[in-house]
């Protein structure tokens, strides 16, 4: 990375400090832009080219997380066991999502509270799923579109819930790859009562 490119993201990651400060002094709703530029000693214009959002602001750190773990997954080798490389891919997400504890509860905690970023949230989520449903029907080319899609959703759907489950615990709590093996053992022996037939 270039010393351009460098500066280029310390500025970006600044702003987005300075951002969720206020957001967790002020409320999501409370912080303007020129607010966040202020502290974060920029202009509004110059913040608006790194996030075009305030939304954008809040939710780029749960889209690094998610996104990163899908690019290993990808750039992985093709070899290994799609159980596994699936393993690996939730670990990395949750594990870099627990590793800023307080910025991935704040998230949480505002998109509760506000319905644009519940929204915007939502779209992440699915476009993640639908990009990860893509990478694992190349590695199933002989199964159906389905069991594609019912894995990608199956994953998302864990780590979400993971997640939530975490942010829900007040006090000390499990850690979030202890709830997500929890949740894992739980699948694995058959001890959730899921609908097993549809009446016409």
């Amino acid at each position: 990375m270039g010393l351009r490119e460098l500066k280029r993201e310390r500025t970006r990651q600044l702003i987005s400090d300075k951002a969720f400060e206020l957001f967790i002094d002020h409320g999501f709703g409370r912080t303007t832009v020129e607010q966040i530029a202020a502290a974060a000693e920029v202009g509004p214009s110059t913040l608006y080219r790194y996030y075009p959002t305030k939304e954008r602001l809040v939710l780029e750190f749960v889209e690094q997380c998610l996104f990163t773990a899908l690019d290993e997954m990808r750039d992985g080798d093709p070899g290994v066991p799609l159980e596994k490389a699936l393993g690996q891919l939730v670990s990395r997400a949750l594990g870099d999502l627990e590793a800023q504890p307080a910025r991935t509860r704040a998230i949480y905690e505002l998109a509760e509270d506000h319905p644009s970023l519940s929204a915007h949230l939502a779209d992440l989520v699915w476009r993640w799923r639908d990009e990860l449903a893509a990478e694992i029907a190349k590695r199933l080319e002989n199964r159906t579109p389905l069991v594609a899609a019912l894995t990608a959703a199956v994953t998302i759907d864990l780590i979400e819930m993971v997640v939530q489950t975490w942010v829900d615990q007040p006090g000390p709590s499990p850690t979030l790859a202890e709830i997500a093996t929890e949740a894992l053992s739980l699948l694995a022996n058959g001890e959730l009562p899921l609908p097993c037939r549809i009446e016409p």
